[in-house]
């Protein structure tokens, strides 16, 4: 069931379903936001203005009223409000620049200039507000590319080489020509003679050499 007008006159109708209590009815009724803006604008103008009841149910049908057009996507008394609303903040700034300028002590003129600042910076976020609605920023979805599927990793060096260990563009880097592969250097020098202390050590001539050399 959907929330009732006020009733004309200015009478504020209740929203009671069948089983509400009166206090739950009631409630629901306050809870309505175009109730609770009518009854804060009532307490900020007070209950007459010019001789005339400011009633909080005709506050809540004009409430109502501008809802609906917004909810219509009609956004022009939102536009004219926030105009108004910077218009009278740059009035602000302006008056309160003007008492900071006559105030003889720095306490007073720094309350004044920060109080005109804030008046400032409101009218400019306003502003930038009524700016975004009628010029709406586009919003841009982009599609992120999945360029990782097919990437070949290279984990170094495999088979009888896998544990060497590469070394790139190093000129000092030594030969691994002349280095066994148990890590010991092998002996360039040249050989030498057979000592006569240990003649079984003593170089074996051709003839006495054994003919199957693979054995």
């Amino acid at each position: 069931m959907t929330a009732k007008k006020p009733a004309s006159g200015g009478a504020l109708a209740i929203d009671r379903r069948p089983d509400d209590t009166s206090a739950r009815a009631t409630a629901r009724t306050v809870l309505r936001p175009t109730i609770g803006a009518a009854i804060a604008t009532q307490a900020v103008y007070g209950k007459k203005i010019g001789g005339e009841l400011l009633d909080v149910g005709e506050l809540s049908n004009e409430l109502v009223e501008q809802c609906g057009k917004v909810h219509g996507g009609d956004l022009k008394r939102m536009e004219s409000m926030m105009v108004a609303q910077a218009t009278t903040l740059d009035a602000l700034f302006n008056r309160l620049t003007q008492r900071a300028m006559e105030q003889e002590y720095l306490k007073q003129f720094e309350t004044y200039m920060r109080l005109a600042l804030k008046a400032q910076g409101q009218a400019r976020a306003t502003v930038e507000a009524l700016a975004e609605i009628k010029n709406p920023r586009p919003v841009a979805f982009v599609k992120q590319a999945n360029v990782g599927t097919n990437v070949q990793v290279n984990n170094g060096p495999i088979g009888p080489y896998a544990g060497a260990r590469v070394r790139e563009n190093d000129a000092d880097a030594p030969s691994g020509l002349l280095e066994a592969s148990d890590g010991d250097r092998l002996d360039t020098r040249a050989q030498g003679a057979a000592g006569r202390g240990d003649p079984a050590l003593e170089a074996v001539d051709a003839q006495h050499r054994p003919e199957d050399r693979e054995r």
